[in-house]
């Protein structure tokens, strides 16, 4: 069960790098953009890791609050439920 947990977790963290990638592509070619809920969406379905580092490695959404406090929020707080459901 464990190793389905960490591919299906590898999996969320390329998709939530993936979809940075793709947005900050899309906004410098004035594309159609990914909306920023859906940003959020990846990094809450475990994908916390790779939208955090999509937002330095591509500089991207690092002049939105919400989202350079957001995006390590989520992790955090997957984390914490991660080591509290771990000690029960």
């Amino acid at each position: 069960m464990l190793k389905i947990i960490l591919i299906y977790l590898a999996i969320a963290n390329l998709a939530g790098l993936a979809v940075m990638a793709i947005d900050k592509k899309r906004a410098i070619k004035g594309q159609w953009r990914i909306p920023e809920k859906t940003l959020f969406l990846f990094s809450l379905i475990g994908g916390s890791i790779g939208t955090w580092a999509g937002m330095y490695l591509f500089r991207h959404k690092t002049k939105h609050w919400y989202f350079v406090i957001g995006m390590p929020a989520i992790l955090f707080i997957q984390i914490g439920l991660v080591v509290f459901f771990k000690l029960r």
